[in-house]
């Protein structure tokens, strides 16, 4: 499955309608930390592996292409 994500800044958020997810992280956007905050919430909230979600686009924007594997 494809998404659309959305990510702001010190929010807590998860918010999922139809194809699109908006995401609140705390991580900084620095060396990767923020991607990997995004990773973890997502896998958590479908409750799957972290290995199932990859970022397809977007990894230096708030605006991002995510797939979940089946």
């Amino acid at each position: 499955m494809i998404y659309k994500v959305h990510v702001e800044f010190s929010k807590e958020v998860l918010e999922i309608i139809n194809d699109e997810i908006t995401i609140g992280i705390k991580s900084k956007p620095i060396k990767g930390e923020a991607n990997k905050e995004i990773i973890k919430k997502i896998a958590k909230h479908f409750k799957m592996s972290t290995a199932l979600v990859q970022i397809k686009s977007g990894h230096k924007s708030s605006e991002k292409i995510i797939e979940i594997l089946e």
